[in-house]
């Protein structure tokens, strides 16, 4: 994953720059497509919240797991109070990075939203994980986890 993101700088919701090498290390990455004006991505994002939040804030140690949001908003005030107001505690890439466009050819996005799981170095590990957090909850991320290639410390209850 690292390589997936190297040069670039990702953003928390604070507007904080972060180095994706730290932020990213050792950890399953879903990367989620998503814009404002998509009802369909408006409806998903508070199950991607809450799944998140299970996840990472509330397990003990934290599930190794990090999103990075890549917008298809129409402008970065958009992203922004799309981001501000509905996303989970989780990273972004700047709207005015024109980075976003590669990956969308890269994971093949023809339409939002869609959240794609790879493992550090990038690899897919599937390109399903909306319909899967939908459809088995919690349960997916050990699937991921099993395949991520990562040192692991998360503990499923």
């Amino acid at each position: 994953m690292v390589e997936l993101f190297a040069g670039k700088t990702l953003l928390n919701k604070e507007g904080d720059l972060i180095d994706p090498e730290e932020a990213l290390r050792n950890k399953v990455v879903g990367i989620y497509f998503s814009a404002g004006w998509c009802p369909p991505c408006r409806d998903f994002t508070p199950i991607l919240c809450d799944f998140y939040t299970e996840l990472v804030e509330e397990s003990e140690p934290p599930a190794q797991f990090e999103i990075v949001f890549i917008s298809s908003d129409k402008s970065s005030d958009d992203m922004v109070e799309y981001y501000h107001d509905m996303h989970g505690d989780w990273l972004a890439l700047p709207w005015t990075d024109q980075y976003k466009h590669e990956l969308k050819k890269r994971f093949n996005i023809t339409a939002v939203p869609k959240l794609v799981i790879v493992k550090e170095n990038g690899d897919v590990i599937t390109d399903k994980g909306r319909k899967q957090i939908r459809e088995q909850g919690l349960a997916c991320f050990r699937s991921w986890l099993e395949v991520a290639e990562v040192f692991q410390n998360f503990e499923a209850s």
